[in-house]
């Protein structure tokens, strides 16, 4: 179940509270009463780990070095070839 964060516009309490996804949002603050809680935007926790698609295409790290040094092999093929090396087939 995902924790989401809550704070009254009102008397500024701040609440964590798990709920499922399909729970209605709270709205009602636990410390004032007022209908003015409301949920935060707060950053995803969760971390993408291992050698898939994520480290090699987007991460940037050594993932991207290992395929930008792949393409420059590929554009310094010698002219001898049908294509005249201008082409992933090689």
């Amino acid at each position: 179940m995902p924790i989401y964060e809550y704070r009254c516009s009102s008397c500024g309490h701040q609440k964590e509270v798990m709920q499922k996804m399909s729970d209605s949002p709270l709205t009602v603050c636990p410390s004032c009463n007022q209908a003015t809680f409301s949920k935060m935007l707060s950053a995803a926790g969760f971390q993408l780990k291992g050698s898939g698609w994520y480290a090699t295409d987007f991460k940037g790290g050594s993932g991207a070095t290992a395929a930008t040094t792949s393409s420059s092999t590929t554009e310094s093929a010698p002219a001898s070839t049908p294509c005249g090396g201008s082409c992933a087939c090689h």
